[in-house]
């Protein structure tokens, strides 16, 4: 690559301390900028794609021209680059104007970084105006893209509104008798692909103070075992406190040593406590429900919400659209041959 600058202005320093020394965007410097960008065929891309891009930009000029004038986003076809303005990739008729690119570098960078986020910013210009213009090389003679276009429009203008109609009109409360009512009535909605349990369980670094947690751990004193948050919240890597909590079984069976806790011995009131050499483990399964039987509400339980509220959302759009159809049927506004 070849790069020449014209300078008949006295030397600026770079970086400027500040954007109130960079120059604006009338400098007259800019006017004496003559680059000459190295082109090059783009064969990794696609075979006889025409491909010219301005390669690594000599950091001053580059910085000096990302942040001398405001940015304003947009690319352009092929034609005369602005005055103020460089052209940093171009792609058949496609062109890539520094200008286009405000948004690549956030306001802060270090110079170094600006270059590589611009230069990669670049790049990934390039692959997907090359897959652009491919695409569209090759589209089948029987794809209407215009009417796919409109389709997708009228798709979008559509979902846009009912989603309107929704947060105005959904009511989005559940009351647990309904909840209840659901869950009895669809179980076999719920049904288990693996087991899952409620346990207690424990891990900690081998410098723990473990005797301690013994006491605690197997004591029958509720005292003593509220004083194992307290213990874990300062020496646990990981805690499982609560009961009433459902866990699946590859989620606690990952945690221990391998082989320790499996959907087979999983059971109630198997418990144990062993090491792996850094740190130590405390499990006691509480609960189980194995695979391919009915889940408990607890763990389905916001499922079943996000189905009852879906059900409801069809059921809301359902409603309005007849009255719509009614009122304009009234009005005259539909014609039925």
């Amino acid at each position: 690559m070849h790069f020449r600058i014209v300078d008949k202005q006295p030397p600026f320093e770079w970086p400027p301390q500040s954007r109130a020394e960079l120059a604006p965007p009338n400098h007259p410097r800019l006017s004496e900028i003559v680059y000459l960008c190295a082109a090059f065929p783009a064969t990794n891309f696609l075979s006889g794609a025409s491909v010219s891009f301005m390669k690594p930009i000599f950091h001053r000029l580059l910085l000096f021209l990302l942040f001398a004038w405001p940015i304003l986003p947009g690319c352009s076809g092929r034609g005369r680059v602005p005055e103020n303005d460089v052209e940093l990739a171009r792609v058949y008729n496609k062109t890539l104007l520094l200008s286009a690119t405000g948004h690549v570098v956030p306001e802060g960078t270090p110079p170094d970084d600006s270059v590589l986020m611009l230069r990669a910013y670049v790049q990934r210009w390039v692959y997907d105006q090359l897959l652009m213009y491919e695409a569209e090389r090759n589209i089948p003679q029987d794809l209407n893209i215009d009417q796919l276009v409109r389709d997708y429009r009228a798709s979008l203008v559509r979902f846009n509104f009912e989603q309107r109609i929704i947060a105005e009109q959904l009511d989005s409360t559940i009351a647990e008798s309904e909840l209840q009512s659901f869950y009895e009535n669809n179980k076999d909605q719920f049904q288990l692909e693996n087991t899952i349990l409620k346990c207690l369980l424990i891990k900690v670094p081998k410098d723990a103070p473990v005797s301690e947690l013994n006491k605690m751990w197997y004591s029958r004193n509720d005292r003593e075992r509220a004083g194992m948050q307290a213990f874990c919240d300062k020496w646990a890597v990981l805690a499982f406190l609560d009961p009433e909590k459902w866990y699946k079984i590859e989620e606690v069976a990952a945690i221990l040593p391998q082989g320790t806790l499996t959907a087979q011995n999983a059971a109630p009131n198997r418990e144990g406590a062993l090491s792996d050499g850094d740190f130590r483990y405390y499990y006691r399964v509480l609960e189980t429900v194995k695979s391919k039987e009915t889940a408990p509400l607890e763990f389905v339980r916001e499922q079943a919400s996000k189905v009852i509220l879906h059900l409801r959302k069809q059921k809301l759009l359902e409603a309005w659209k007849e009255q719509l159809y009614q009122k304009e049927l009234r009005r005259e506004n539909i014609k039925l041959n």
